[in-house]
């Protein structure tokens, strides 16, 4: 759904590296990859990670479409190199392996894993779990950063923050003083990103307790823009709206399941005149009685803050793996193993922050357009409404 900025990634979790490319950027834009790496250090954090982020050291190289530290208009690309890839060289090799590796046979319920077996026919689940991997997410997360850099030049910034893990919720909503850099300061210094810090301490009991017992825990997170103008998307069709272009952008993460605008599934149990954010002036401003609508009415930015909530599943690979089959007797057995996180939901909210960068990134310059920052500057000044 995107209309101006088009991305693609790369890439197997154990092969050489991950690879994006993303168009659309204009040029003029101050970028390094120092920028980059800031994003790509924070998606690496949190209580629950696994061994293999004790062994990558992400780094995004900026390989073309940047000169002198600003962009050039022209495709952007990056490379990740995985640090792993030493040990992965035979049987991950694009040549003939020089040795017979064992076949991966038993999918894992949850995974890609069976449901890719037999759409592409084929024997070795290596094939689709290397692809289908959460560690392509990384490349999303150095697109995303681009995207951010493109947002804040105008003064839009995006933060977010974790306010549940398993059955452990923080009720607590997040002060509206603060900005988002306040707020991302605020939730990176917690190892869950949770603001509060009695249900932080609950949040790393039952992610501890689920890796001793060999299992994973889910939960919840949600993202917020400010400095939003009006009319960032469109009611016109479809496939304008801007909830269903953040949707889509959020659950294209394979372990999102679930999205919420502003005050989501709540919203059903709410009478309209409990629901709806007034409409008032004051001190020579429209501004709203509260936030439900999540900053989006009609499908359009009403200049309200964006607020977006989305669930994450536990992750599917688990310490002791749920019953399976083997694919090649389909006799029972047990489900394939890989190294794994017990949680990965705090960098979830970064992989989060990322993907409604990218959205709001493409929704900004379908309205101004511009083949240039000081052009697309120009153009919200003159025809920008807040």
């Amino acid at each position: 759904m995107l209309k101006k900025i088009s991305y693609m990634t790369a890439g197997e979790s154990h092969g050489k590296g991950l690879i994006g490319i993303i168009e659309g950027i204009p040029a003029g834009l101050q970028l390094t990859e120092e920028y980059i790496a800031v994003d790509l250090l924070r998606r690496m954090q949190g209580h629950g990670r696994g061994k293999r982020m004790q062994i990558e050291k992400d780094f995004a190289e900026i390989f073309s479409g940047v000169r002198h530290e600003h962009t050039l208009g022209s495709p952007i690309s990056l490379i990740i190199k995985n640090l792993d890839w030493v040990n992965w060289e035979d049987r991950m090799a694009v040549g003939k392996p020089k040795k017979e590796h064992k076949k991966v046979t038993m999918p894992r319920p949850g995974h890609a894993d069976l449901a890719g077996m037999m759409k592409y026919d084929f024997d070795d689940i290596r094939n689709v779990l290397e692809r289908s991997s959460a560690r392509e997410t990384a490349m999303r997360v150095a697109i995303g950063a681009i995207c951010r850099k493109l947002l804040n030049e105008v003064g839009i910034t995006i933060g977010s923050r974790v306010y549940q893990i398993h059955d452990v919720v923080d009720n607590k909503e997040v002060d509206h003083s603060l900005t988002m850099s306040q707020l991302n300061d605020l939730a990176d210094k917690s190892s869950v990103r949770c603001l509060n810090k009695d249900a932080e301490e609950k949040m790393i009991n039952v992610i501890d307790q689920a890796k001793s017992n060999g299992d994973s825990v889910g939960g919840s997170f949600e993202v917020i823009a400010k400095g939003m103008p009006y009319g960032l998307g469109s009611y016109i069709n479809a496939d304008g709206k801007l909830q269903a272009r953040i949707s889509q952008a959020m659950m294209s993460v394979n372990a999102f399941k679930g999205v919420e605008v502003g005050a989501g599934f709540a919203s059903s149990a709410a009478f309209g005149s409990e629901l709806h954010d007034e409409i008032l002036f004051e001190n020579d401003k429209i501004t709203r009685s509260r936030n439900n609508a999540g900053g989006i009415e009609g499908g359009m930015s009403n200049a309200q803050p964006i607020h977006v909530k989305v669930s994450m599943k536990p992750i599917s690979t688990l310490i002791k793996p749920l019953r399976s089959i083997d694919l090649n007797t389909m006799e029972p057995k047990l489900a394939h193993k890989e190294r794994t996180d017990s949680c990965a939901v705090p960098a979830a909210s970064i992989i989060g922050e990322s993907m409604l960068a990218i959205v709001l990134a493409d929704a900004l310059l379908e309205k101004f357009g511009g083949d240039s920052i000081k052009q697309l500057k120009k153009h919200i000044e003159s025809s920008g409404k807040y």
